[in-house]
């Protein structure tokens, strides 16, 4: 039975066998759980050519490019998982206060039951899957639904998830905004959102109005932060990497470069070079430059660019779904809509600032972003920057990688999401905590049933 569903089918029957699956107890068995986490692997690699190539149709990524961004790491999350969700859901003993004893006290870990993934178009592989098993690990169905926006993705998503695991268990609902309402507003006991903050705050009001508990992993503009000491080489080499990744479309990448006046002017012929050695002298005939996804949102890059002047870059073909590498620099802290609007293309606004203070001051204006970066030789200085700011995470010395280890949270604050999620942080972001206490019938102290007749002093003495 094939488990991808089409626009026309009924979401409410979905769901109602996948709660009929979660209440007959389908979802209970931890090694039925682990066979099938290994069989999502396996079947990443049988899939793994389908995939890639979906991916080349849909933002032109290279095949080494999807795979470290999305296969490899997410291989690597599942292994993770596969070798510790038994013991991340082992009931936890707690103590029992004396009043109640003798008894035993334990804390058990409990899936919430149908799970809804809503996944972006950027990572349309990594960011479906990587919530999902997470969900599933803990005990719960799932119904993920991709975005339409990379429709090769999601259907080559549709097609690993079916040769995987059983529709009831988890399946793959393919539609546009209409269909994503509808499951919004769907009786899901979880909603899980990756995307643009409009739509999470849409998301959020629908889960509301059934008291639903959601992650929302959302973005905002991830400041990077070179510093006077930092080593200039290495950090235009991994800004330059990390920020043309996937052409820029990147939740995490860095949004805006703040350099030290000092070291500005170094920095940006050091970029410069870092480009072209990556990329060559025109990145629009580089077979590792990743194209953006659409028309529309080509356009909107393009209209950033009206009017400005640049450092480097600045070509848009809107047919080809190309922005070239670009370097914006003169750009202002205030009244600048690439300082103020969040970019998601290959385009990299420059500030600079004199000293800590005023960087500080200054980028304590912006709302939480999802992730921060500093570039410096001095651990100190790295420590005194990141801890004067709200941010969901982020790297010293280094762009975006933190995203790719299952042993950190990721996740935004405020404006850049609610919630953590990855390895350790998927277990608990999918279940809850149940606390049970387990007492024999005897003995029974008689000082808790009325007539009371023990003194109020006693009484304090024993809670203590």
């Amino acid at each position: 039975m094939s488990n991808r569903i089409s626009e026309q089918t009924d979401v409410s029957d979905v769901l109602q066998r996948q709660r009929a699956f979660f209440r007959d107890g389908g979802t209970a068995g931890e090694r039925e759980r682990g066979r099938l986490l290994g069989a999502l692997r396996a079947g990443l690699q049988r899939h793994e050519g389908r995939i890639l190539r979906a991916l080349r149709r849909d933002l032109g990524k290279p095949e080494t490019e999807s795979y470290l961004t999305e296969i490899g790491v997410l291989g690597a999350e599942i292994r993770h998982l596969r070798r510790n969700f038994r013991k991340w859901l082992r009931p936890r003993p707690v103590r029992t206060p004396l009043p109640y004893f003798p008894a035993r006290s334990c804390v058990y870990r409990r899936p919430y039951g149908s799970v809804l993934v809503l996944a972006p178009w950027n990572y349309p592989v990594l960011l479906s899957l990587s919530p999902a098993v997470g969900a599933l690990a803990a005990g719960n169905t799932v119904v993920i639904k991709p975005s339409e926006v990379a429709p090769h993705s999601a259907t080559a998503l549709a097609e690993l998830v079916a040769d995987v695991f059983p529709p009831e268990l988890c399946t793959v609902v393919t539609g546009g905004p209409d269909t994503a309402r509808e499951l919004t507003e769907s009786p899901f006991d979880y909603i899980f959102y990756t995307g643009n903050t409009e739509i999470g705050r849409k998301v959020m009001h629908a889960a509301a109005e059934r008291l639903v508990p959601v992650t929302l992993e959302l973005g905002g503009k991830s400041p990077c932060i070179v510093t006077e000491e930092a080593d200039l080489d290495s950090a235009a080499r991994r800004i330059a990497w990390t920020k043309l990744l996937n052409a820029g479309q990147t939740c995490v990448a860095p949004d805006f470069l703040v350099c030290r006046e000092e070291v500005a002017e170094r920095m940006l012929e050091l970029l410069e070079a870092e480009i072209e050695r990556m990329y060559g002298k025109d990145p629009k005939h580089s077979p590792d430059y990743t194209r953006i996804v659409s028309e529309r949102h080509t356009e909107r890059l393009a209209q950033l660019l009206e009017g400005r002047e640049v450092r480097t870059g600045g070509e848009v073909d809107i047919t080809e779904r190309y922005v070239a590498p670009t370097l914006v620099d003169r750009c202002s802290w205030e009244g600048d809509r690439l300082t103020q609007e969040e970019i998601f293309g290959p385009i990299l606004p420059v500030l600079t600032y004199r000293d800590e203070s005023e960087l500080r001051e200054r980028l304590q204006t912006f709302p939480a972003p999802l992730a921060l970066y500093v570039f410096t030789r001095k651990q100190r200085q790295a420590g005194r920057i990141m801890s004067g700011l709200r941010f969901g995470g982020g790297c010293v010395n280094d762009c975006v990688v933190h995203l790719g280890s299952p042993h950190l949270p990721f996740g935004g604050v405020g404006l850049s999401g609610i919630g953590r999620y990855r390895g350790k942080n998927s277990l608990e972001a999918f279940s809850y905590e149940q606390g049970i206490m387990k007492r024999g019938p005897r003995p029974d102290p008689p000082f808790r049933y009325p007539p009371y007749r023990m003194k109020l002093s006693t009484l304090k003495r024993l809670f203590g």
